[in-house]
């Protein structure tokens, strides 16, 4: 299946020409989960063509206000579009009221339920399909990533069941029950059908290099990380609690992901040029993102 990934906004702290505040939104079989909410996120959705009426959840990675801003609108248009289901909000342990504030002024027009959850690292959701985890990060407070995970597929190989007689119906059987008499032999499931592996997105934003993002993208289609600054501000980037370029893309190297993508780039640079350019030393396969893009996996 087609994982959609749209980046809504690019910029980190503070928004910048062309550049919006964090937001990455994940389309997947009519479902869309938003992964920071920065401000101006709904409009971004707007322009760039992500449906929020079916946003079925919210994973923030930090409470800086950059990353959650933009939930107050957000949850507001969507009561005037007549929501009913519920929305689940994620944020770190410790930071839900934080949440619950930019919602509560003006609660009266929501008519829907929101849950607003703390969470730590481990499983976070369930959804058709897919899952969604979280890790931790190592930022000025509290951060989390999240990996979001396709659900892995079992495929029938067609001439061995062929071969043995397997047809029509019979494959709703054999996949129901596990197993099938087919004249006077039992055929399993795992004799005639493949794993297949589903596909993993990961976000982290924002955090220096940690261990957790290596182990929680290992083998990742795409990692989407933090990149504020280019190499030559490292001392700024320990600082802050950041990464750069090439922090980034060695984090992508040693977990052997499949592509970088860098986002939360830093209002200082009118272009990203250098920015890519580090990475790209590092980890062949990396991209600075920008609004708007999207990114089939």
């Amino acid at each position: 299946m087609e994982i959609r990934v749209t980046m809504l906004g690019t910029a980190g702290s503070s928004p910048a020409r062309g550049r919006s505040l964090p937001g990455v939104a994940i389309s997947y079989e009519g479902s869309v989960l938003l992964f920071d909410c920065g401000e101006g996120t709904q409009m971004q959705m707007l322009k760039y063509g992500t449906n929020y009426s079916r946003i079925e959840a919210i994973f923030i990675t930090h409470a800086h206000g950059d990353h959650i801003i933009g939930i107050a609108g957000l949850v507001r248009t969507i009561a005037m579009n007549k929501r009913a289901e519920p929305l689940c909000i994620f944020v770190p342990k410790g930071y839900e009221s934080i949440i619950k504030t930019l919602i509560a002024f003006d609660r009266a027009m929501i008519g829907y339920r929101i849950d607003v959850k703390g969470i730590g690292a481990g499983f976070v959701y369930r959804g058709k399909g897919f899952s969604v985890r979280a890790f931790r990060l190592r930022h000025t407070i509290a951060a989390l990533g999240y990996v979001f995970r396709e659900d892995e597929r079992r495929n029938f190989v067609v001439d061995k069941c062929e071969k043995l007689g397997i047809k029509g119906e019979m494959y709703g059987i054999l996949e129901k029950n596990g197993r099938i008499r087919v004249g006077k032999k039992t055929v399993r499931l795992n004799d005639v059908t493949t794993i297949k592996e589903g596909k993993k997105v990961v976000y982290a934003s924002d955090s220096r290099p940690v261990s957790t993002t290596v182990a929680a993208a290992r083998n990742a289609d795409l990692l989407i990380h933090e990149s504020s600054y280019a190499d030559s501000e490292m001392e700024l980037a320990r600082e802050r609690g950041h990464c750069t370029a090439g922090e980034a893309a060695a984090i992508a190297k040693k977990a052997d992901a499949k592509k970088l993508v860098l986002t939360h780039i830093s209002a200082r640079y009118s272009s990203p040029g250098t920015i890519e350019n580090d990475a790209r030393k590092i980890f062949r396969n990396s991209e600075v993102a920008e609004d708007g893009e999207v990114i089939i996996v």
